[in-house]
């Protein structure tokens, strides 16, 4: 590695953005007061983003902030999953070590999927809410370790962000509300085309009133000449600022190029006007093996260790020193902050060196690359080392290779829960599937890439892969990730491709995905297609895959039309779970079953076996089903008249939900509560209970629960504006593609209560048809009878009857 070297192209002048830095400052003395800040930077490249950063977290940490900077990584056209996120809170634990460690405290499992040096990430069962688990606990983590010490999170380059760095940035920037937080992130708006997919993230954090947006102009003619006047250390020829500033446009990095060029002898005029051959103008001044060095780098990523460029690039140590240190003096290169590696100075001349390589010289380079880390994984930093390595072989067009390296990297990907990213390698793996030669294909093991897909009889160690397995996964992946639309894909062609070779088990398994798909998209209720998977597996011995389709029979029937068809359902589903040994597929199934119970009368068997289950579910650590059961035991509670013991109950459920990142069981318990101290006649904390079940959902249906109970409220209170508000409000978060009684009757009942109250009888009775129409299933009666005695009520309002005696029905 290089000792300092000097530079002579970097302005020592700050020149202009006094707004800008002015609004930075003010953000920051906001944050530093505790009212947490998120900004936004973007800004055409070149512009001045970075210098303008560099400023402001040399003000901020002179006024005793901790700084933490974090990149997006690119190698090639792949970004590293939270890659900036890990990089910053690297730097934040290093730097405050005893708080990040105390903020951390308990939830160093989870976090690890971001942070490796915190151990091993858990284990278990993926579920759709482990993303919003380990987003939230991030978001505590920063707000917990900004408590004591103003903190500057940078974001850098937005532009190559992975799917789940910009999905973290939007919760974070969501849902931050404490702590002594500045959030800073940049982005080049000038790769921000149409179809970027940077570009909707934008679109959403501009409907945020707490982001705030720069957007760096570029130089006046007045600006260049003062950052010109420091490039030279002496006052430029007005001539040549006029030229400059023509030819640049404001551009700062371009001025500095062009003064560069003019100052060290080039000929102004000589140059094209080619903004490629511009940037390629000082490369093309080093010597043959600078030039060599810098085409390594550039294929090599937005930052390259040294002892990976001197294990590529095969010069001699000292020879490659003299390289590096020309490129380094010629400001083509610079020394990365860690001291361990390279990268370019300025990404816009990384990518027009880039651009330059022949196609052959790439897949050489990309190849070379995964040579050299095959042959020496600690050639690169361990998080990065996998992802890196499949990058390198896939550009490196070589099948053979690509193949497991990919699939290795979207292991990875997955225990990271960067579920777009898994599926973006699994994608590629598909692609490189029919290409790859049919030895490596047959060595592959669904023991090593898969997990979703039952065995179903099978040896996952020693039966080959199969592309269905791939698809199984990918499917999966696209709806944990919140790329449904690509699930849907998935899951048809892979029914079709059962129409060559027929697995009934799996088509069925296929068809439960489908059926969560097309409900997540609100597509329809799912019901036709968890039909057709009963139907494939009907008459076939119990398995896994058997029980729960029967599981999520029984679990929709609940919900939608209870009755003995779902109690059969979940009765089989505990059966062939019990048989099979699927622990949770039972554990869910029998949740079911005991609420079912309740629903038909049987209350204290029910409430008795739902208080099992929530005891086993804790003791085996089942938590996705513990928060179920958290939600659903109260909720019988509630139907059968004992909200005084349901709420302590949904407290403790809370409380469970919050530790471990259970957002929509939170969100449910917190809806309950309300429900329970409405009924026992505490409305304010009712209220406040209901206002927390809109904030904390991850999906709509349990903040729609949230609104439901705030229309109630202010009905109850004769605020019908705010009623009607948030009624609406209600409607819109449930849809109207999946309609479930307990959601369906409440809705009717406040609309009733509405209309009623507002003199419009007709439109209180059509509420009231329109519901006894849909009928009512059993276990609807919590809701249904509060809905028939507001008819009842609305109905006597109407003729002007007395109201009813004590006793009378």
């Amino acid at each position: 590695m290089l000792g300092p070297v000097e530079t002579k192209s970097v302005s020592p002048v700050f020149v202009g953005r006094g707004d800008e830095l002015r609004t930075l400052d003010d953000a920051f003395a906001r944050a530093a007061a505790g009212e947490p800040q998120a900004l936004l930077l973007g800004g055409e490249a070149g512009v001045g983003k970075t210098r303008l950063v560099e400023e402001f977290a040399l003000a901020a940490g002179r006024r005793a902030a901790v700084v933490a900077l974090g990149g997006c990584v690119e190698i090639g056209a792949d970004g590293l999953p939270f890659a900036p996120f890990s990089t910053a809170l690297r730097a934040l634990r290093e730097a405050l070590p005893e708080e990040f460690a105390a903020a951390a405290l308990g939830q160093e499992e989870e976090l690890a999927r971001l942070l490796p040096e915190l151990g091993e990430a858990r284990a278990g069962r993926h579920d759709e809410q482990g993303v919003a688990r380990l987003f939230e606990l991030t978001v505590r983590l920063l707000e917990r370790v900004a408590t004591g010490h103003p903190v500057v999170l940078v974001l850098e380059d937005l532009h190559w962000a992975d799917a789940s760095t910009r999905h973290l940035l939007a919760y974070l920037f969501r849902t931050l509300s404490a702590g002594r937080l500045l959030v800073l992130a940049t982005y080049r708006s000038d790769d921000i085309h149409r179809r970027h997919p940077l570009r909707p993230l934008l679109a959403e954090l501009d409907r945020l009133r707490t982001v705030h947006r720069l957007e760096l102009a570029r130089f006046t003619r007045e600006e260049v000449g003062r950052q010109i006047a420091g490039i030279l250390a002496a006052e430029p020829d007005p001539a040549q600022v006029d030229e400059i500033f023509e030819r640049s446009d404001g551009n700062a990095f371009f001025v500095e190029e062009l003064a560069v060029a003019g100052c060290c002898g080039g000929s102004r005029t000589g140059l094209t006007d080619s903004l490629r051959d511009l940037l390629l103008v000082r490369v093309e001044t080093l010597p043959d093996s600078a030039q060599r060095v810098a085409r390594v780098v550039a294929e090599g990523g937005s930052t390259v260790e040294y002892p990976l460029i001197a294990a590529v690039v095969q010069l001699t140590e000292d020879d490659l020193i003299e390289a590096l240190r020309a490129a380094v003096g010629a400001n083509i290169l610079a020394v990365t902050p860690s001291g361990a590696g390279y990268r370019f100075r300025h990404s816009l001349v990384r990518e027009a060196v880039a651009d330059d390589l022949l196609p052959g010289e790439r897949s050489r380079l990309n190849r070379r690359y995964a040579e050299a880390l095959e042959a020496d994984p600690t050639l690169v930093a361990p998080d990065a080392r996998v992802t890196r390595l499949a990058s390198y072989w896939y550009h490196a067009h070589d099948a053979a290779k690509a193949l497991p390296a990919v699939l290795d990297a979207s292991v990875v990907a997955l225990r990271r829960h960067a579920y777009t990213e898994q599926l973006r390698l699994l994608e590629r793996a598909m692609e490189l599937w029919d290409s790859g030669p049919r030895e490596v294909r047959c060595a592959l093991r669904p023991v090593d890439y898969t997990e979703v897909y039952p065995p179903c009889g099978c040896d996952p160690e020693t039966t080959p892969l199969r592309y269905l397995d791939l698809m199984a996964e990918a499917a999966v992946a696209g709806r944990f990730g919140g790329e449904r639309e690509r699930a849907l894909k998935i899951t048809k062609r892979a029914l079709r491709l059962q129409d060559d070779e027929p697995d009934p088990l799996r088509a069925a398994w296929f068809w439960v995905q489908r059926s969560r798909l097309v409900q997540a998209q609100s597509r329809g209720d799912g019901w036709q297609e968890l039909a057709t998977a009963q139907d494939l597996v009907r008459g076939l011995p119990p398995s896994e895959v058997h029980a729960e389709v029967l599981a999520h029979a029984a679990n929709w029937s609940m919900l939608h039309r209870p009755g003995p068809e779902a109690v059969a359902a979940a009765e089989q589903a505990v059966q062939y779970a019990r048989m099979v040994g699927a622990r949770d597929i039972e554990l869910h199934a029998r949740l079911t079953l005991s609420g079912l119970k309740v629903d038909s009368g049987d209350a204290e068997t029910g409430l008795a076996e739902m208080r099992q289950v929530l005891r086993d579910t804790l003791a085996e650590g089942v938590h996705h089903t513990a928060g179920r059961a958290y939600v659903n035991l109260p909720s019988r509670m509630q139907t059968v008249g004992r909200d005084r013991e349901a709420a302590p109950l949904l407290r403790e459920g809370i409380a469970f939900a919050r530790k471990h990142g259970l957002l929509d069981s939170e969100a449910w318990a917190w809806g309950n509560l309300s429900d329970a101290l409405y009924s026992l006649g505490q409305w304010p904390e009712a209220a406040e209970a209901a206002a927390h079940a809109t904030r904390v959902g991850h999906s709509a249906k349990p903040r729609g629960a949230g609104a439901l109970k705030l229309a109630r409220l202010a009905l109850a209170r004769g605020e019908l504006a705010e009623a009607g508000h948030r009624l609406a409000a209600a409607r819109a978060h449930y849809g109207t593609h999946d309609p479930m009684p307990q959601q369906s009757l409440p809705l009717a009942r406040i609309a009733l209560g509405i209309a009623a109250a507002q003199g419009r009888i007709d439109d209180a009775r059509a509420e009231l048809l329109q519901a006894l129409d849909t009928g009512f299933p059993p276990g609807t009666h919590a809701h249904g009878w509060p809905l028939l005695l507001s008819a009842a009520t609305a109905e006597a309002d109407a003729r002007a009857l007395p109201a009813a005696d004590a006793g009378r029905a």
